[in-house]
């Protein structure tokens, strides 16, 4: 790898968990000797918790009710309103209520073989651990999840796996779950223990003395600019989906927080480990601005399947079975429809590469439910994913009753994110990141139904336990507005705007937006290769001069301003992007998500090189100019040992 992209620093490690005990005990045994804060002193320490979704949400609702003050921040009208709300398919968990063989310790295996050999044993067996407590913390919240005919919690299947373990709330289980974490928030509002910040987004974090204080906001009403100072800070802000453009992230949902994090010392990890969803409604325009996923739970019942013969237009019903290849039960027929989705995603793509794609340009497939319809009955599966089903009649004008639906693969989710020890604390001392806005638990591939788990295991039962380590050093001096460093953040974002509303250009961020997304999804998507890095390493640093010359933001600084709000996060994308093209062309092979083209088994699947990246690649932000520093986290698997991955 040509230096000039970037430098080798010193190597990183996690210290916090204790791999003195058997990794079953660790999580117990850190509980055990990290720190504690009583009672009388936590009210005396004040909590930033910035993003309200699952993470975020469950864990201003649990410092809350500790006795912690604490601020939350949302850049929605409510909390309610965070991307979590989208999720559909469902919660894993390691109950084995269908004692079908499951247990914390298969659920570990799955989720570090699913991953691809490319997470960290100890933050993933915590996961597994926690998944049984998060289901009883909900039903607890009167969660209503899916339920067997005599009143038991039912469970299906999803990707990656031979067990039913995933709980459900039909095709809305992130809605569900969202509501319960929400009013578990809106409880501890009522108490006077968290302070609400509706419509504020984070736009920069203020480090006093090396440790993270406060953060610097503006509100999208007003317009006003403003410092927040806190003991600590938690960030759980989501992903970077967004950076392609068309993805099935809100439209709001951003990289902000976490790479002006980032600039500001937090290491970024494994950045270009980005997840194409399979089961998503395929793009049916250029100005589209957005796409839907359709559940994954939908590949239980619905069998995925394209004509055998090229350029077959015929409509799917008057296609006989004999000339339909459902190529993931022909090519994996172990797991069938339910391989992980990084190996569905990629097999779409090359039957589509092949000649073989549906649908008026070529790119989709089919899921198609006849078959279950005819064996358990059209009640049966309206009861299941009824609402699915009506979402995808409205948006494509086909009832998926009669016809098989289309799909396509589209970015969905970031594995990526910014490195945290074992107590989920960043690189910043006080600055902690949970759920999708850190790296820790997925590896280079994340399971179905394991983003929420992990959401709400970081926000409820993780994150209220560690930071009491990192707080019971306080109380800590008095940060405010006259401090140097919140003197200089303030001036810095303040600087920032008045340069974007300035430049008065030909270009709308939308067009930029658009462009920076194509070619990311081109070059740095499903398939990656050294060629299309290179070639979109050189066209990137261009899109940037571009952007910061040409591009016309309307408005005014001090009042609401969407065109503001976008191409502040426009400006972000752009540096995460070259550095996600970086990552990519450094990591030269294929795990997971993360597919170079070069490095693949005879039969088309992901070649790891173990010997020379089995680490997790965590990069140093540096000024325009200079090449990031590349710090390596050696990995170590005690308990799951090193394989090609195999689901045949």
């Amino acid at each position: 790898m040509a230096l000039e992209l970037f430098t080798v620093g010193e190597p990183i490690a996690d210290t916090k968990a204790p791999t003195d005990v058997p990794i079953g005990e660790r999580w117990s045994e850190r509980r055990f000797r990290a720190k504690l804060v009583n009672p009388a002193n936590r009210r005396k320490l004040t909590v930033i918790v910035v993003g309200t979704g699952l993470a975020g949400g469950a864990a201003a609702a649990t410092l809350g009710e500790a006795g912690y003050k604490v601020k939350s921040f949302w850049y929605q009208d409510s909390p309610r309103r965070a991307h979590s709300v989208a999720a559909q398919g469902g919660i894993n968990a390691a109950k084995n209520y269908r004692n079908d063989g499951d247990s914390v310790h298969r659920l570990f295996y799955d989720t570090v073989k699913g991953g691809d050999f490319r997470a960290r044993e100890n933050n993933v067996h915590r996961l597994a651990e926690v998944s049984t407590a998060i289901i009883d913390q909900c039903v607890a919240q009167g969660v209503p999840f899916a339920r067997e005919y005599g009143g038991l919690l039912d469970n299906r299947s999803f990707g990656g796996t031979q067990v039913s373990r995933t709980f459900y709330a039909r095709g809305q289980t992130g809605q569900q779950l969202l509501y319960g974490a929400y009013q578990a928030l809106e409880r501890q509002m009522a108490a006077g223990t968290v302070e609400q910040h509706a419509r504020t987004e984070m736009l920069d974090l203020i480090v006093v003395d090396g440790k993270a204080r406060g953060i610097v906001a503006r509100n999208l009403i007003t317009g006003e600019i403003s410092t927040h100072f806190a003991d600590a800070v938690v960030l759980a802000t989501g992903g970077y989906s967004n950076v392609f453009y068309l993805s099935t992230n809100a439209k709001g949902s951003n990289a902000t927080a976490i790479w002006r994090a980032h600039k500001r010392g937090a290491l970024f990890a494994n950045p270009c480990y980005t997840q194409i969803h399979p089961t998503c409604i395929p793009v049916h325009g250029e100005y589209q601005s957005k796409l839907t996923l359709m559940s994954e739970s939908l590949r239980n019942d619905g069998r995925v399947w394209v004509p055998k013969e090229r350029g077959d237009t015929r409509d799917p019903r008057q296609i006989p079975e004999a000339e339909r290849d459902y190529y993931l039960e022909r090519i994996y027929p172990s797991f069938g429809n339910l391989v992980p989705r990084d190996i569905a995603s990629r097999q779409a793509k090359n039957v589509c590469d092949e000649g073989r794609g549906v649908g008026p340009n070529g790119l989709g497939v089919y899921l198609d439910f006849a078959e279950a319809i005819e064996r358990l009955g059209r009640p049966a599966i309206e009861a299941k994913y009824g609402n699915l089903f009506d979402m995808y009649a409205q948006i494509t004008g086909e009832d998926p009753y009669e016809v098989p639906m289309r799909i396509y693969p589209a970015v969905h989710y970031t594995m990526g994110g910014l490195w945290v020890d074992y107590d989920l604390q960043s690189t910043i001392p006080g600055l902690f990141v949970i759920g999708e806005a850190n790296f820790s638990d997925h590896g280079a591939n994340r399971l179905g139904a394991s983003a929420l788990m992990q959401g709400l295991a970081d926000g409820y039962f993780v994150l209220p336990n560690t930071i009491n380590d990192y707080l019971a050093s306080g109380p800590f001096d008095k940060v405010d507005d006259s401090n140097p460093a919140a003197i200089e953040a303030l001036e810095g974002v303040r600087a920032q705007t008045e340069r974007l509303l300035s430049i008065n250009g030909n270009r709308t961020t939308a067009s930029f937006h658009r462009e920076l997304g194509r070619l990311m999804f081109d070059l740095c998507g499903m398939e990656r290769s050294e060629e299309s890095l290179r070639k979109a390493l050189d066209r990137i640093p261009e899109i940037r001069q571009e952007f910061w010359t040409n591009v016309r933001v309307p408005g005014e600084a001090g009042r609401f301003n969407q065109s503001l709000e976008h191409a502040g996060r426009v400006a972000d994308f752009i540096e995460l992007a070259e550095l996600m093209c970086v990552d990519a062309l450094h990591r030269n092979e294929s795990c997971g998500g993360h597919f170079r083209a070069e490095s693949q088994t005879p039969d088309g699947e992901a070649l790891r090189d173990d010997e020379n990246f089995a680490y997790v690649a965590a990069w140093e932000w540096t000024p325009e100019g200079v090449p990031p520093v590349l710090h390596k986290e050696d990995l170590e698997f005690e308990y799951v040992h090193l394989a090609q991955r195999s689901y045949k």
